[in-house]
């Protein structure tokens, strides 16, 4: 995507964007920060929340097959992850490095949405389409979207108050796309589609158009200013500033020799990949664990709702004190303390069993302690990226966001995969009806394991690691202060 190959198509009126001013304004946010990601990011918030229950339950999948398949994508995922990453790095057009891919996303990511939900086969041949339908998502159209609409934030301002807020824009707007997969869709699944694989697909149609809307209104609403500066700078030197990225090799080595990075990766992987197998098991739990007697057999889907909104409830109020926390005791302190509330959240939805009050109120311990963990990796990353910048001199933002997204994008199919073994192996029975049939005391074992104590677990795990070896703060300003007097000094020798 170079831009003398291009010609003029970014100053075309279909593809120029509507922000012109040189600082952020509400229009910015709203449409292409916090409107235009909740699409981007809708799908995949239905899909962590439901998809296994669709191939399980609606389709009658194998669960051999979902686990292989599950475990296999993985593989392109990275793969796909760490190409996108090198393709935005690569790009050089006004239009800016991320904006191109977004507006490709568009089109890729809305079709991908509902490829899964067309299969016009049976046997043999619809386990193929659903394995290149599910890759064309999870591994081309979403790391293409959630690659560059991670990166956008850092190119869209060099202005670090307006930046901050169009971070949490869009982190408003992820935490609105999974609270309409996992409290709006299962009510919808419950009580409208059911089994009946066309009302899915209807419902995800919708879905894939809004997608294409709300992307391109991020496209057009968003703006890389932080780019156009380097490269109107560029073309005033006469092309003569290197254009080139670091390579990945380079950016590799800088970043595996640094300890912290690799406590801050593991953490985040842990993280992420137990609260998946968490959602992913939700609406097993919310069928076959919590009593439904009072409310009827589809109250499933209402149940899962509420525990959604316990979770979610809580999540938001955090916005309002995690960052001041942060700032006074740091990022390290507070985050670890909120994990061992989480901890005991989860101890205490555990020991609810089948009931939905105690359960549903560990839930809302467990989601506030996680809290300042969710808002706060992108800064733990940022700062570990600031820290090999002071070691090495090499920016390193390429590589690690491109593995953020891997583990971010293979955290669902990764623990979907684990968990439709673990159905498997308790004896999990994909033909029981709701309200009719009841399944074995192993198989309800394994779902509350799934759902609640996996990612307990791994809440004390992070908040041992976080705590005890992740130190990384502790001299930053002066190496930022250092960082800033290297770059004058090199802008004053040219």
């Amino acid at each position: 995507m170079r831009e003398e190959r291009k010609g003029n198509f970014w100053n075309t009126p279909l593809t120029a964007s509507m922000i012109k001013t040189k600082d952020v304004r509400m229009p910015e946010m709203l449409l292409g920060y916090f409107i235009g990601p909740i699409g981007g990011l809708l799908s995949s918030g239905i899909f962590t929340s439901i998809l296994n229950t669709y191939f399980t339950d609606v389709l009658k999948l194998d669960l051999t097959f979902l686990t292989t398949l599950q475990l296999v994508s993985t593989i392109f995922i990275v793969i796909a992850n760490l190409i996108v990453g090198q393709l935005i790095e690569r790009t050089k057009v006004m239009a800016g490095k991320a904006r191109p891919w977004i507006l490709l996303s568009a089109l890729t990511l809305s079709v991908a949405s509902v490829l899964m939900f067309i299969v016009p086969f049976e046997g043999t041949a619809k386990m193929i389409w659903i394995a290149v339908a599910y890759n064309l998502f999870y591994s081309v159209a979403y790391p293409i979207y959630n690659t560059a609409n991670s990166t956008l934030v850092a190119v869209s301002t060099r202005n670090s108050d307006q930046r901050g807020q169009l971070a949490s824009f869009t982190n408003i707007a992820g935490l609105a796309a999974m609270g309409a997969g996992s409290m709006v869709f299962p009510i919808l699944v419950s009580f409208a589609l059911k089994e009946k694989q066309n009302l899915w697909f209807m419902a995800m149609l919708a879905v894939g158009i809004l997608t294409a809307l709300t992307i391109f209104l991020q496209y057009k609403f968003s703006r890389e200013r932080v780019t156009e500066e380097l490269l109107e700078q560029n073309k005033e030197d006469g092309g003569t500033i290197p254009q080139t990225s670091v390579s990945m090799r380079a950016q590799f080595a800088a970043v595996a020799s640094e300890k912290w990075w690799w406590i801050v990766m593991v953490f985040y992987m842990i993280f992420q990949f137990s609260g998946a197998i968490k959602n992913g098991s939700m609406s097993y739990f919310c069928k076959w664990v919590l009593d439904n007697s009072v409310m009827g057999a589809d109250a499933w889907g209402t149940y899962q709702s509420i525990l959604a909104i316990m979770g979610a409830i809580p999540m938001a109020v955090a916005m309002l004190f995690v960052n001041p926390l942060c700032q006074k005791f740091g990022k390290r302190k507070t985050v670890s303390a909120f994990l061992i509330l989480g901890v005991i959240g989860g101890a205490i939805a555990g020991m609810g069993g089948n009931h939905i009050v105690p359960v549903a109120a560990g839930v809302a311990l467990k989601c506030l302690g996680s809290s300042p963990a969710c808002y706060m990796i992108l800064a733990m990353l940022a700062d570990v990226i600031d820290h090999i910048e002071w070691k090495t001199g090499l920016r390193t933002d390429g590589l690690t966001m491109s593995i953020y997204s891997s583990l971010m994008v293979a955290a669902s199919p990764v623990m979907n995969a684990v968990f439709s073994l673990i159905l498997k192996i308790v004896g999990y029975d994909q033909n029981s009806v709701v309200g009719v049939d009841v399944q074995s005391a192993a198989a309800q074992a394994g779902i509350s394991i799934s759902y609640i104590w996996v990612e307990t677990a791994a809440y004390l795990i992070c908040a041992v690691l976080l705590f005890l070896f992740f130190r990384v703060e502790d001299n930053l300003k002066a190496e930022q202060d250092e960082i800033e007097c290297r770059n004058k000094e090199k802008k004053a020798e040219i």
